[in-house]
């Protein structure tokens, strides 16, 4: 899994007991996931068509930094799934994962589902070959 982006819990994104709101949650899981949908398969034109089930862990607290980690769990013909970790950046806890969030390539025109032309083993050797370009060491 690779955490690619972070935020910074707002006042404004608390629910009342002073934590984390979960709708704002997954209102980050859905953009992040999507971000990351969108650079894998190279295409603007993806609809989030399912997110399976979300786990709440732990909470995360006003000026918590919190990290959103990704990786496509299986890629079809029209469609990508992924997973998304948000975990506490300082201390590594899991404040939730969402599983199965699948995102579907859409005509802009139509709207109906065409194919991506990706395979799972492309985008491994992308995500390997961005790796070395960007030279991360992803034993860290």
């Amino acid at each position: 899994m690779r955490f690619l982006s972070r935020r910074l819990v707002m006042p404004s994104d608390l629910n009342y007991g002073l934590s984390l709101f979960g709708g704002r949650a997954l209102q980050w899981i859905d953009e992040e996931a999507a971000i990351y949908a969108i650079c894998q398969l190279e295409t603007n034109f993806l609809v989030t068509k399912h997110i399976g089930e979300i786990t709440f862990e732990a909470p995360a607290m006003q000026g918590d930094v919190v990290e959103f980690g990704l990786e496509t769990k299986s890629v079809g013909r029209t469609s990508i799934t992924v997973s998304c970790l948000v975990r506490n950046k300082v201390t590594k806890k899991t404040i939730c994962m969402a599983d199965d969030i699948v995102f579907v390539k859409v005509d802009p025109e139509t709207g109906a589902p065409i194919a991506h032309g990706k395979t799972l083993q492309e985008l491994e050797q992308q995500t390997l070959d961005e790796i070395r370009t960007l030279n991360i060491n992803m034993d860290k």
